[in-house]
Parts: structure tokens; C-alpha cells; sequence
């Protein structure tokens, strides 16, 4: 068994999928529509495109407790989900540079550092790196 996609909610397709590609650096695989407006859109690692897919869901339109439980998470500071990176300090330098939010600056906890951004979709996003 191995994990292929993992979904993260938006509230806008379109604000996420350029959030995710220009500032996150992850790259379009799949943008199939599914009518009303939706759409089957999956991103990649740049240096994986054969590795797991993010989707991009809408359901925080179409599902109110998907909605509930995203604004939880929010209020409650946790993340949706965790992307690993290289060097932590220069990926938070070139992230704030392009006006991403951390809500959590680099942070040494045991044998990782973490920080926490905000994706401007509803969701908070952790990177790690370990150490």
C-alpha cells in the first residue's frame, strides 16, 4: 500500500493553485474539469512528478462540515498537513520575501525545526526539516 494523493481543502481553486505553484513551487499535473465551477486539479513535487498528488478540493463550497471542521483547525492553529524541505531558514527567507504568512517562525523541536504558514486558502500548512 502506499499513499498516491492527498487532498487539502480551498475555499478557491484558482487562488490555491497559484498560492501552491508560484509561491510554494509545486507544479500543475491534472486540471479536469468536473462541472459547477470544480475542478479535478492535482499538483506535484517538482522533482517527483511521479511521487504523491495533491488535490486541491473544493468541498468547503459544497460541504458545510468540511467548511466546520477547516475553520476549526484555523481557529485552533493546527495544520491541514506537513510538506518536508531541504533548509527550513532559507525556504521561510524566500517565502517571506514573497509576502507568505508564518504564524510559527523556524522553531527547533527535538530532532526537527518547524514553521507554520498560512496558504491563503483556509488552511495553516507546517514545513519540517529534520535535523
Amino acid at each position: 500500500m502506499k499513499a498516491t494523493l492527498i487532498s487539502i481543502p480551498v475555499r478557491d481553486q484558482e487562488k490555491a493553485m497559484r498560492f501552491y505553484t508560484e509561491k510554494l513551487g509545486f507544479a500543475k499535473k491534472k486540471d479536469e474539469p468536473l462541472g459547477g465551477g470544480n475542478r479535478w486539479l492535482t499538483l506535484v513535487s517538482k522533482d517527483r512528478e511521479d511521487g504523491p498528488e495533491i488535490l486541491l478540493e473544493p468541498a468547503p463550497n459544497h460541504f458545510e462540515l468540511s467548511k466546520v471542521y477547516q475553520d476549526a483547525l484555523m481557529e485552533a492553529g493546527i495544520p491541514w498537513t506537513q510538506f518536508d524541505v531541504e533548509d527550513i531558514d532559507s525556504e521561510y527567507e524566500r517565502l517571506t520575501q514573497l509576502g507568505v504568512e508564518f504564524i510559527v517562525k523556524p522553531t527547533i523541536s527535538g530532532n526537527v525545526t518547524y514553521a507554520i504558514l498560512n496558504d491563503t486558502c483556509g488552511n495553516y500548512i507546517q514545513l519540517v526539516q529534520e535535523l
